[in-house]
């Protein structure tokens, strides 16, 4: 988490650690729910859980520096922070008692999110790097200032 919030700020980027740590997650979802021994699972835990929670302030700075407005920023950080805790509602219902001791739906459903996570961080960075160019060449205001461009 603290290599991924100096990077973030050192190079000024989000995206590409967004998606290196969900990467990160996705090898240890797999070795988590499937490995034959214990201890190549706990291997797996360690994983998920650095690549899942050095994803949360990242993908909140990345939702902070492309939003402008004081006001703006803090609804979309409060509709973040509230949709994460509607995911850690669903987990309840993703992981079932009865899918023991694999939870094969969970682990599949952990699986689509970091793939989407994934896919929705390629998009907009595409579209933001796009905004910028364009931005760059005076052929597009963002967010209603000349002198902002998102964070990539």
């Amino acid at each position: 988490m603290v290599a991924s919030a100096y990077l973030g700020d050192r190079f000024h980027i989000r995206g590409p650690i967004l998606i290196f740590n969900s990467l990160i997650a996705l090898i240890g979802l797999p070795i988590m729910g499937f490995a034959a021994s214990s201890g190549a699972r706990y291997f797996g835990v360690f994983l998920v859980t650095a690549g899942t929670n050095a994803n949360i302030p990242t993908a909140l700075a990345y939702q902070a520096n492309n939003v402008r407005g004081q006001w703006k920023r803090a609804l979309c950080s409060a509709l973040f922070v509230g949709f994460g805790g509607m995911g850690g509602i669903s987990g309840g219902t993703i992981f079932r008692a009865q899918d023991r001791p694999r939870y094969i739906p969970g682990i599949s459903a952990a699986i689509a999110c970091n793939c989407l996570v994934i896919i929705f961080v390629l998009g907009l960075s595409g579209y933001f790097l796009r905004a910028n160019r364009l931005a760059d060449k005076g052929k597009k205001i963002i967010e209603g200032s000349e002198g902002f461009r998102y964070t990539l």
